[in-house]
């Protein structure tokens, strides 16, 4: 049996799921598709054999010069660029660049660096089309969830903010080798930052919603206080976004996030 690499991954070996990550993709034969983490290069060959261009992401040196010796023009892969790279370091806008085109991005993200990736993909939105990613289940119900449920919080908004996410299907330990202690969830990411149509720059109100979740049990005029709002500020505002005096972040949608955010800094 395949070991653990030393960054932490566990391979996807279910065939049926490998196919399902490509084919959420669409028509890739003209595309610029990266994969990051390819590993052992199990989604990796078909994605190879049916991209217009392939880009894979690989740090750990092991599976990096496997991939570079299987993956060759010789053996029939024209297509096919490794970088051996930390994938937080990638240039996501120079890669779009030279692809002439947005990308599309794919990925069994490692457990550990799971939420710096998805800030870096969301950083990079203007440079992607589409990402289809594989993160423990808990992530990825968090990613996808909704005002009003246990799971919705930062990082429900913080993705949500560059584009719908949502679940396509979970897959069990058994799935991967070595078998992890979790399920894993592949979610759809598509790219269309709201920023222009909710009417906010973007930097000033990410630091607003990490304001409204900074203590995700207190009520929205109890955190807004904490970064220097006065409570009357805060109580107008409120008023005429029409949201209660008593509302807390898990319960708004992102409309109701920039509606404030406006009020405030009007």
């Amino acid at each position: 049996m395949p070991q653990k690499s030393k960054l932490g991954q566990n391979f996807l070996r279910d065939q049926q799921a490998i196919h399902r990550i490509v084919a959420a993709l669409g028509d890739i034969s003209n595309r610029t598709v990266v994969e990051i983490g390819p590993g052992r290069g199990a989604i990796t060959e078909l994605l190879a054999t049916r991209a217009g261009h392939l880009i894979a992401i690989e740090l750990d040196p092991v599976l990096a010069a496997d991939l570079q010796s299987r993956f060759t023009p010789a053996n029939g892969f024209p297509n096919f660029k490794l970088l051996r790279q930390d994938v937080l370091t990638v240039d996501f806008s120079a890669l779009a660049h030279d692809a002439g085109q947005p990308l599309l991005v794919v990925g069994n993200l490692p457990y550990y660096i799971t939420s710096p990736i998805l800030t870096r993909l969301a950083d990079a939105a203007s440079s992607i089309d589409l990402a289809v990613l594989m993160v423990q289940r808990e992530v990825a119900d968090r990613v996808t969830a909704s005002p009003g449920s246990s799971d919705y919080g930062l990082l429900s908004t913080t993705v949500q903010l560059y584009g719908q996410a949502n679940p396509l299907f979970t897959l069990p330990p058994q799935a991967f080798s070595p078998p992890p202690e979790v399920h894993s969830t592949v979610f759809r990411w598509v790219f269309a930052p709201r920023f222009g149509t909710l009417g906010v720059p973007r930097d000033p109100f990410v630091s607003f919603l990490k304001a409204c979740f900074a203590q995700k049990r207190k009520t929205l005029s109890n955190n807004l206080r904490n970064v220097g709002h006065t409570s009357q500020a805060i109580a107008d505002a409120l008023f005429h976004t029409g949201l209660s005096p008593q509302a807390r972040a898990e319960e708004l949608t992102l409309d109701h996030f920039a509606a404030l955010f406006r009020a405030l800094n009007a």
